[in-house]
């Protein structure tokens, strides 16, 4: 019988001294989840070995070289760095910083190389990973130089979807960073990506303002009607389902959101705090408009309590699903868009 092709996940270890590996580990000590996909972690034997000893986990992993194909219902773990690494759990290390890179970046050249077919990556710090090859405020930025298309950062979970217009950019750069291009570009992302990596035709999107209250016709700011407006009436008459500038104040509490499809909130906070309220811990950070899929679970390196033993991996597993998930929408999508093709040139 032929063996079923699953699909091939690479994950990144993320920032050693935090809680990223805890949680890889985590997600693997039950070996059903291998039944759905094929992971290959780019961290390094010793480190790996070392931490499922210390949280007590039973696991067994099958060492690979670069480029070499993984073993179906295994964990693979191909070496990115050699050298033994101290673990300083809840600390932000030089060295720390190092791996944590060292791990992305041959993930990143794994996919774009075809190796993996999706990847997952971990928190890492972003301070101590900053380095002469990475100069970016965070994964999505980094990435966006790397692959073919206009990122967005869309979290999402099973009942919400929120993507941002500006996200990590400084609270007073905000207003400058915003123009008709911009708001344009990231809704065409996200309308794209609501249809090809969640399957939703026509796809309702809902905006947040700008300012609050919408500017209250001005007495709290003008940027609502002088920018987002135009910018929305524009994109109605092209025929996409664009409907705000909502206050963003009530939009969630009232339970608006939940008559679209996604959200579109204009800067990092607007956005994460409700998203992360809702649905802390079982969110995913998704890199939507890329050519290459990537997510991560929605929570940060959590120093506070690395190594305790008490982080929980349920975002992490949900960032490996939805990853799985998109891939394959994805491949269906692809297909959707070449059958009317193929039955033309039949005929």
């Amino acid at each position: 019988m032929k063996e079923k092709l699953l699909p091939i996940v690479g994950i990144s270890c993320g920032d050693p001294n935090g809680i990223g590996v805890e949680i890889i580990l985590k997600s693997f000590h039950d070996k059903r989840i291998l039944e759905f996909f094929v992971p290959v972690i780019f961290s390094n034997h010793q480190l790996l070995s070392e931490q499922a000893e210390i949280f007590n986990m039973d696991l067994k992993f099958n060492k690979i070289k670069y480029g070499q194909p993984p073993k179906q219902g295994q964990i693979n773990i191909v070496n990115a760095w050699e050298n033994e690494f101290t673990t300083e759990f809840g600390k932000p290390t030089k060295s720390s910083g190092e791996i944590s890179y060292k791990s992305l970046e041959l993930l990143t050249k794994s996919i774009l190389e075809n190796n993996v077919d999706v990847m997952v990556t971990a928190p890492i710090n972003k301070k101590n990973i900053q380095n002469e090859k990475f100069n970016f405020p965070g994964h999505t930025d980094y990435l966006s130089s790397k692959f073919n298309g206009e990122s967005l950062m869309f979290m999402i979970s099973e009942s919400l979807r929120i993507g941002l217009l500006t996200d990590h950019v400084s609270i007073n750069q905000i207003i400058s960073k915003i123009d008709n291009k911009k708001i344009k570009e990231k809704i065409s992302v996200m309308e794209k990506s609501l249809e090809m990596d969640f399957g939703i035709i026509k796809p309702k999107i809902a905006v947040l303002s700008i300012n609050p209250h919408v500017g209250d016709g001005g007495v709290i700011g003008n940027q609502d009607e002088e920018i987002l407006i135009p910018a929305l009436i524009e994109i109605s008459k092209s025929g996409s389902l664009v409907f705000g500038p909502y206050s963003s104040d009530s939009f969630f509490g009232s339970g608006l959101y939940k008559n679209y499809d996604a959200v579109l909130a204009i800067y990092h906070d607007q956005g994460l705090i409700p998203f992360k309220t809702l649905s802390f811990g079982e969110g995913v950070n998704y890199t939507a408009g890329l050519d290459k899929v990537r997510t991560s679970p929605d929570h940060g390196t959590a120093f506070d309590i690395a190594g305790k033993n008490v982080a929980d991996p349920t975002s992490f597993k949900k960032a490996i699903f939805s990853a799985t998930d998109i891939y394959k929408n994805r491949i269906s999508y692809k297909k959707r868009l070449e059958t009317p093709f193929l039955e033309t040139a039949k005929k």
